[in-house]
């Protein structure tokens, strides 16, 4: 004779259960999420801060040799150098023998950053589009 299996000790989950986990799991990605992004668009702007500064430094050697910075070409002209930019960098204006603005526009991702966008001087002066001391650390 067949025995039959006793469904009431068996080892399982429950739908109850399951969607518990779920909505604990859905819970946890909603407060994780934004800080995650929140964290992504500060190394994007770290890295853009990083070329800005190169770019200056390239504009001081030029600098040092022609004195004046009106003759200088930006080699690198997005941030990331490589892939999708996520900040474009420039000239504000075109730059005089005495002076220069550098800037990185973010773009695509980057474009609802808080801190828009980032701006560096010949003096050294640093402006965002938002609180500098926060853009800029």
């Amino acid at each position: 004779m067949r025995q039959m299996r006793n469904y009431a000790n068996s080892h399982g989950f429950t739908l109850i259960e399951t969607m518990i986990v779920v909505a604990i799991i859905g819970i946890l990605a909603s407060i994780a999420y934004p800080s995650y992004q929140e964290h992504v668009q500060h190394a994007n702007r770290v890295e853009a801060r990083g070329i800005l500064l190169e770019m200056a430094q390239l504009l001081e050697r030029s600098y040092t040799e022609s004195n004046s910075y009106s003759n200088v070409t930006l080699p690198v002209t997005q941030s990331p150098r490589t892939g999708t930019a996520k900040y474009t960098v420039q000239f504000a204006a075109t730059p005089t023998q005495n002076s220069y603005t550098l800037e990185a526009v973010p773009t695509g991702f980057m474009a609802s950053d808080a801190c828009g966008t980032l701006t560096l001087t010949q003096t050294g002066a640093r402006a965002a589009g938002g609180d500098v001391d926060k853009c800029w650390r």
